[in-house]
């Protein structure tokens, strides 16, 4: 099954996000990390912890990562290259946003769907609230 890691700059976003998502779909077996803050609890990002939550979140399928903000993606994308060059082939980092990516990416891989298609509904998540405000 796919994995999913959350990196952001608070620990508390990204806790909440992924309790609103696991509340919204709690029978879901979905692996969900996440890499956030500093480890002195302050706001940051951590190449090294991000290692860590995507090689937690993988099980031979392959992890999406969503990212907060600007710092994020950096730390995320040096992570990448700390990871074992299979594992790093099988992760993707998404431009997605972070509550609506999580929810379709983690509504995706929970019945079984392979990484391109979860990271294609991860991506496209925006537009479902885009044609609600145009509706």
């Amino acid at each position: 099954m796919i994995g999913i890691v959350i990196v952001s700059h608070s620990v508390q976003l990204a806790d909440a996000v992924v309790d609103l998502t696991r509340r919204l779909m709690p029978a879901s077996q979905v692996r969900l990390e996440t890499a956030a803050g500093t480890a002195e609890g302050t706001l940051g990002t951590n190449a090294m912890a991000i290692v860590e939550a995507v090689e937690r979140a993988d099980d031979g399928e392959g992890v999406v990562v969503l990212m907060d903000l600007g710092s994020a993606v950096m730390s995320a994308q040096t992570a990448v290259e700390f990871l074992e060059p299979e594992l790093a082939e099988r992760t993707r980092l998404l431009a997605a946003p972070v509550v609506e990516g999580l929810f379709a990416a983690y509504s995706a891989a929970g019945i079984g769907r392979d990484l391109e298609r979860v990271c294609a509904e991860a991506e496209s998540a925006v537009e479902v609230k885009r044609q609600q405000l145009v509706n």
